[in-house]
């Protein structure tokens, strides 16, 4: 079965150019104003887009996403809500992939088949669960790609090739390559590195690689897209949207235009990559 992430990545790989993936939380600052950034992120020339399931303890995620799960908590954002952002979502947009990203807890909570049918109902197309490891598969992956969702795996700067079959199992729709070892938002990925990791990877997988943690600037992001399949940027639109809320945390008129021209800034960077690497 094919999966808008599969169609997208197949679009990409003809026009050969790499995917600007954009992570936000869901929910941050509020449900009203993360829609509204959601919508607007596909005409910034987002291709993918991943959403943060707002969780209590997210022990992958630096200071910034951490922040930005407890401003969507505060502002009453659950699961159920998330899932209706993305049902809205579609409304207007049935082409854009999104990806839930986030930790087992909430979703263990909701229970697991109630919760593959109403976010494979709501328009959901992956998941990215970063403490299921592959040794879990039976909780979550396997029921996931049974509903026809991608599971999308990461594998880091420690993943050695013993290690890696084991990682690239059941994975789907692409594989994220975490560039850094440490949490988000940490520090800067380093081009040559990501490359040599991309292409030991793709000795493993057909699949696509994206690569994501430590691309905070357009040079960046296209320095990365030039070695890897597709740029994930996190932090930095976090950090963008975070720097235009009142002192009480609340969103401004300048929140939703600063997380958007950041990344169609970024935007552009992912997108001129694979010609200027031609």
């Amino acid at each position: 079965m094919t999966t808008r992430i599969d169609t997208k990545f197949a679009e990409l790989a003809k026009q050969g150019r790499a995917a600007f993936v954009t992570f936000l939380m869901c929910g941050d600052p509020d449900p009203a104003t993360s829609l509204a950034i959601v919508k607007a992120l596909p005409k910034a020339g987002a291709d993918v887009i991943e959403l943060g399931m707002p969780f209590t303890d997210p022990m992958a995620d630096g200071p910034a996403i951490q922040a930005a799960g407890l401003r969507a908590l505060k502002a009453g954002m659950t699961l159920k809500k998330t899932l209706e952002l993305v049902r809205d979502f579609r409304k207007d947009d049935n082409a854009t992939p999104i990806v839930l990203m986030g930790y087992y807890n909430p979703i263990y909570i909701y229970g697991v088949d109630r919760f593959l049918v109403d976010a494979k109902a709501a328009g959901v197309d992956g998941l990215i669960v970063v403490d299921l490891p592959p040794e879990e598969d039976t909780e979550l992956c396997l029921p996931a790609l049974q509903a026809g969702l991608n599971f999308i795996r990461l594998a880091t700067p420690t993943t050695d090739d013993k290690r890696l079959p084991a990682v690239l199992a059941n994975t789907s729709g692409f594989v994220y390559y975490v560039s850094i070892t440490g949490i988000t938002g940490s520090a800067s990925a380093n081009a040559d590195a990501v490359s040599d990791a991309v292409a030991r990877i793709k000795r493993h997988t057909p699949l696509p690689v994206c690569v994501g943690f430590g691309i905070r600037t357009p040079e960046a992001a296209r320095g990365i897209a030039q070695a890897a399949d597709g740029a994930v940027v996190g932090s930095a639109l976090v950090d963008a949207l975070r720097a235009t809320l009142d002192p009480d945390g609340r969103a401004t008129a300048k929140t939703v235009p600063a997380v958007i021209d950041l990344a169609a800034a970024l935007a552009q960077g992912v997108h001129g990559a694979k010609q200027a690497a031609e």
